[in-house]
């Protein structure tokens, strides 16, 4: 996979070992510590096509079909982010910005990465951080995470505690306002000659 900047890849995350989104997004930084990645807003991505109203991670994996859902195009919708994976690590840290590129927070998505590529395929932990602009933070879905807990398609009891401590060792991170959270990339503006990604081919891996 290319490592320079403004290089294409997709960011695809998956829950309970399928796939929920599938979306292009550009590579800011590589280094030895980690990989820093453009998502943009409006970008073209693909989607699970699922029942109107639902949600991936709120159907039981033994009730999806084997070889999961198809999917269908569909946008960004969630605002731009940069969106940091520190090498080795379980976690990845979202700087959030909002309307004319105002920083909004951090949010902290506890995981398992896998890099194939041009494909990063991220098993998502459930479990995460919402960090505030003045390192303030908070869990977010714990009770969604206890109930998937012990479910073969998720984490036992045992990696469920080994996750929970990823995230407090982020939170610590922020306390002291270590990187990245010491205010480091959250005026970020990606170069204007970064054009919108376009829709890449169809996913063809949609079971982790």
């Amino acid at each position: 996979m290319s490592v320079e900047p403004g290089h294409v890849v997709r960011w695809n995350l998956f829950v309970g070992g399928h796939l929920s989104t599938s979306v292009p997004v550009r590579v800011v930084e590589h280094t030895a510590g980690g990989q820093l990645v453009w998502l943009k807003k409006g970008t073209p991505m693909w989607r699970s096509n699922l029942p109107a109203g639902t949600h991936l991670r709120d159907i039981p994996p033994e009730k999806r079909p084997a070889d999961g859902y198809p999917v269908h195009a569909a946008r960004w919708s969630q605002g731009n982010a940069l969106i940091y994976q520190p090498t080795g690590a379980a976690y990845s840290v979202f700087w959030l910005f909002g309307a004319w590129r105002r920083f909004r927070g951090w949010y902290v998505n506890l995981e398992r990465r896998i890099h194939r590529e041009e494909d990063i395929d991220v098993a998502d932990h459930e479990l995460d951080l919402w960090i505030a602009p003045d390192r303030s933070w908070t869990w977010k879905d714990e009770e969604s995470f206890a109930e998937k807990t012990g479910h073969p398609a998720y984490w036992s009891a045992d990696e469920a505690a080994s996750i929970r401590e990823e995230g407090r060792r982020v939170a610590r991170l922020a306390e002291t306002a270590a990187f990245p959270f010491d205010g480091t990339w959250c005026n970020f503006t990606p170069p204007r000659s970064w054009r919108t990604p376009t829709l890449p081919p169809t996913p063809t891996l949609r079971v982790l």
